[in-house]
Parts: C-alpha cells; structure tokens; sequence
C-alpha cells in the first residue's frame, strides 16, 4: 500500500479523465518508485548488519558445501560418508600416539646424576680417545676435571651443575686458570650441545688443564662456599 506522497506521485502518470495511463518516460517512472520506497516506512523490518553479515555467512557455507557435495561421489551422502572416515582416521590416529606431549629439552647440566669419581670419568676418556672418539673423549675429560674439583672441595658437589657454572665458580678461587677454564666449558657446550666435533688437539688441551687443575692450589679463604655465593 503506498503512502499519500506515493499516490500522489502515481496519480501524475494517470489520465484525471478517462483513467488511461500517459505515455511517461522510464527514467522519470523509476526515479519516482525509487523516491517511494526510499521512505524508511518501507525498512523498518528489514535485516541488521550483523543479521546480514550471517546470513551471507550461512549461504557461503551452503554454496561451499554444495559445491562439494557436487564434486564428491555420490553427492552429499557420499560426503558425509567421507566426512566420517576422516574423523574415525583422526579418532584412531589420536587414540594410537596419545595426546601429544611436550618435549622435555635437556638441560644443559655437566655431570647429570652419575655418581663416577673423577678416575673412572679419566678411564672412560682415554678408553674414547684410544678409539679417535675426541668428542667422547673430551666430555669424559671435562667430567673428571669438574669431579676432581668436587672430591678436593674446591668446588661443592652439585649434580645439576653446568660446565659455564663450574668454570665461573673454580676461577673465582683459581683465577690463574679462569681463561683456560672458560675455554674448556665453552668446548665442552660446543660439542655436547653445538653439534660440533672434538679432534686430538681439543683432547690434548682438556687434558693439559685437568692436570694443572689438579696440582693447583686454590687462594686461601675462598673454598667451596666461596665459590658458590
């Protein structure tokens, strides 16, 4: 039903006499319907903006799936069939591996939880360098130089103890050493941790320093429970 602006704009492209339509142009005609429907009257139950948006959202996902239902044998019963083996792959994948867990990286810790004195971690180096396993070899050697530190209370027996840790701690009461010992760790990360490998030459210096370590005396009033604070 038009409004009153409506009818009276309709009533110009009608004859007042005989009731016969003029002969009105287009244009002026659809400028004029345009005019009366632009009258908010007409919009006022119209979609929101968000309404909208959902809706185009819903038919997105319609002409998606139709076109898939369309490609997939056996149209949109083949889909879901499909749809289906999918999820039981998925159920079966999850329930052979287990919920994934997150990867423990190790720490970057010198002599672990072991428990070797610094003569069997001497024996275990030479036994890697007898075999030209410098990179084993030099591990083993820095082990026993960081235990005999330990077993001299040098140092104060800390499994957890990084090679950076023992370094700073024994230059602290051996600082004629201190270059050298810094030098030592950073190898010993390099190969442990790097992915780099040892040669003679490496092995030869690690073991040069533990036998200098070994006859060297630590400066008076700075023991172990120097070292650590």
């Amino acid at each position: 039903m038009l409004a009153a602006g409506g009818a009276t704009t309709a009533a110009r492209f009608v004859g007042a006499g005989d009731g016969t339509p003029l002969d009105v142009p287009r244009l002026p005609a659809r400028e004029a319907a345009e005019d009366e429907l632009s009258d908010p009257m007409y919009h006022q139950h119209d979609p929101n903006l968000l309404e909208r948006a959902i809706d185009r959202f819903w038919s997105w996902v319609g002409d998606l799936f139709d076109g898939a239902a369309g490609a997939a044998p056996g149209g949109a019963l083949g889909l879901v069939v499909i749809v289906l083996v999918v999820l039981g792959l998925v159920a079966a994948l999850w329930w052979r591996l287990g919920t994934p867990r997150r990867v423990h990286r190790p720490t970057k810790t010198l002599l672990g939880g072991t428990a070797r004195s610094a003569t069997d971690h001497r024996e275990a180096a030479q036994a890697h360098a007898d075999a030209h396993r410098w990179t084993e070899a030099v591990q083993e050697r820095m082990r026993a130089l960081v235990r005999s530190l330990e077993d001299r209370a040098v140092l104060d027996a800390r499994p957890g103890r990084t090679a950076d840790e023992a370094a700073a701690e024994a230059g602290r009461v051996l600082p004629e050493q201190a270059a050298r010992l810094r030098t030592a760790a950073r190898v010993f990360d390099d190969v442990t941790y790097g992915g780099r490998t040892a040669d003679q030459a490496a092995y030869q210096s690690m073991c040069a320093l533990d036998r200098d370590i070994e006859t060297a005396k630590p400066l008076l009033g700075t023991g172990a429970a120097g070292a650590a604070r």
